[in-house]
């Protein structure tokens, strides 16, 4: 069983799969608007109530083609979330971001976790941070950026070309002083891939499971399922479900997820069947 040491002293325990609900601060994500840091901290109680494990705060959407926006922007839409979420809920908290500053007063303001969509590629200040913090990170693959990353993507074996992506970045971060015990991985579904690829690193995830990481899966709503389903977005809950319940199946640790309760309940019952 495996564990991730958090701050305070506290542990997460991975003797299951783990539910982290996505709580957007954007007016732009993909899914789910947030426009408030009231209604951000509203939907974090019901997330909560609703059985997440891990809170995943992000203030800057990274859907394809989503153009980034600037520190302070970020800071302001998620620092009060955060310190609001600590006064009433202990619960971890993962800060999705890309940018050192951010993550670092984040970790300040009561996070535990950084969620670095480019695995500590896009500012070079992160992996000391990470380091510093001693903290759980989240090295993501994908190929370009949101604005790029959905123009032609290729791959000639997605499943070599991203586990070869997680020998060099965790190799990385550990010359940077990030301890192997803190790195969990997620392949990226959705970021830079065809619907082909994520039908493959679905299939194959056990795979990565070589690498003694947790692994983080992201399915929810995504392009993908509405290109296998014909389904628009708002209506993807289903495909949603069978993705992650196969992901759980096939190894996954942490489902990353707009709908917590149905979502816990189909990791559940995928955990129980579970082949070990």
């Amino acid at each position: 069983m495996m564990t991730l040491a958090l701050s305070h002293s506290r542990v997460l325990s991975l003797h299951r799969p783990l539910i982290m609900g996505i709580i957007n601060c954007t007016p732009d994500s993909f899914a789910v608007r947030t426009l408030s840091a009231a209604e951000a901290v509203a939907a974090s109680r019901q997330t909560i109530a609703d059985g997440a494990d891990i809170l995943d705060i992000g203030g800057e959407s990274s859907r394809p083609g989503s153009e980034p926006v600037t520190p302070e922007v970020e800071l302001d839409r998620v620092i009060p979330v955060i310190e609001r979420i600590r006064s009433f809920s202990d619960i971890p908290i993962s800060i999705d971001t890309s940018k050192a500053i951010v993550a670092e007063k984040a970790l300040t303001a009561g996070a535990d976790i950084i969620n670095d969509i480019s695995a500590l590629s896009f500012d070079p200040n992160m992996a000391g941070v990470a380091a510093e913090a001693d903290c759980p990170v989240v090295l993501m693959h994908m190929k370009g950026t949101p604005v790029t990353m959905q123009e032609d993507p290729h791959y000639d074996d997605v499943v070599s070309e991203v586990s070869q992506f997680f020998i060099e970045r965790m190799e990385l971060a550990q010359s940077c002083g990030i301890k192997s015990e803190n790195i969990i991985l997620d392949v990226g579904i959705g970021f830079g891939k065809r619907t082909e690829d994520n039908v493959a690193l679905l299939k194959h995830l056990r795979r990565f499971t070589a690498f003694g990481r947790p692994l983080l899966v992201g399915v929810s709503r995504k392009r993908f399922i509405g290109d296998l389903t014909g389904r628009p977005v708002e209506k993807r809950l289903e495909g949603s479900l069978a993705a992650a319940a196969v992901a759980v199946q096939n190894g996954a640790d942490i489902i990353r997820t707009h709908d917590v309760a149905e979502t816990r309940q189909a990791v559940l019952i995928a955990a129980v069947l579970r082949e070990d």
